[in-house]
């Protein structure tokens, strides 16, 4: 079964690279730029992880992550993984997003094979 990653990010270069990462590695992938544009594009269909910036315009990556983990009418996503991708290294953020239901925090710049082994982890079964 092919698996489905949601990228949010407001850098296209960004989204390209993970992106261009995932496919070749057989994921179908659905892009967002950022978390409002991200919540419109959740419509019912399974995302099985998700990878967040956390600095964005019109809504942060903690916001999203908080609105997918408690709003109601996000509830089919409320157990879908989340991994941060972000240049924020600050422990005090990293707490942020654990708290706001985040898996894994990558900071970049980031390997592509690092992030592809946090995918496979968290997109298990």
């Amino acid at each position: 079964m092919n698996k489905t990653v949601m990228i949010i990010d407001d850098s296209a270069s960004i989204r390209q690279v993970v992106g261009l990462t995932l496919r070749d590695s057989g994921y179908t992938v659905v892009e967002a730029s950022d978390g409002q544009d991200a919540l419109n594009k959740l419509k019912g269909d399974k995302i099985h992880l998700i990878i967040c910036d956390v600095n964005m315009p019109n809504m942060d990556g903690i916001t999203f992550v908080k609105n997918i983990k408690s709003d109601p009418q996000y509830g089919n996503y409320k157990f879908t993984p989340i991994i941060m991708l972000t240049t924020e290294s600050e422990e005090a953020k990293k707490m942020e997003g654990q708290a706001a239901g985040a898996k894994a925090w990558i900071v970049k710049p980031f390997l592509p094979e690092k992030l592809l082994v946090a995918v496979q982890k968290l997109s298990l079964p």
